[in-house]
């Protein structure tokens, strides 16, 4: 990743993206930014399927 642009992450709300550890590593990045869905978020569950789809058939295709 160039080191000029900005990395955005989209996470949901699972407790273990939020401890001091995770904190810490994030903070040691400050390019590093993180989205969180809000809690019961059903679209994502689409998108994860749309990028499971993208993977099975132009990734990994049978």
């Amino acid at each position: 990743m160039p080191e000029d642009l900005d990395i955005h992450i989209v996470m949901d709300n699972y407790a273990t993206h939020k401890t001091k550890e995770v904190r810490d590593w994030f903070a040691r990045r400050p390019r590093w930014h993180v989205h969180f869905t809000p809690t019961s978020a059903s679209w994502l569950n689409q998108v994860e399927r749309f990028f499971a789809d993208l993977t099975e058939k132009r990734i990994h295709p049978a």
